[in-house]
């Protein structure tokens, strides 16, 4: 699990460095979406930030079981394909904490 969290850290890291990190959170409803990723609710680095990190960091933290299967980087291949700042570096970390939770 430290490779995880090594992981997690450099998301963070970039996240900061490309300016995608707020420190604002979302409205208590934006964060209660309930669909994949709160597509309806949040942009990816929000859902980044204020769902995928801290619901790792927490289950990692409580020695609890990881989810397996994520996929998350065609997902935010898609979410980022227009934007204007570099987002190779986000995507490569994301596809090696896919990498890191392995397959379904």
């Amino acid at each position: 699990m430290s490779e995880l969290s090594t992981l997690l850290d450099e998301l963070e890291t970039e996240l900061r460095e490309q300016g995608f990190w707020s420190d604002v959170p979302p409205s208590p409803e934006a964060l209660a979406s309930a669909q994949p990723f709160a597509v309806d609710t949040l942009t990816l680095p929000e859902w980044l930030q204020w769902i995928y990190l801290q619901r790792l960091r927490a289950l990692i933290e409580a020695d609890l079981p990881l989810p397996t299967g994520a996929q998350v980087r065609p997902y935010a291949e898609e979410a980022l394909k227009f934007e204007k700042r570099s987002t190779q570096q986000l995507l490569v970390i994301i596809d090696r904490i896919d990498g890191c939770l392995g397959k379904p």
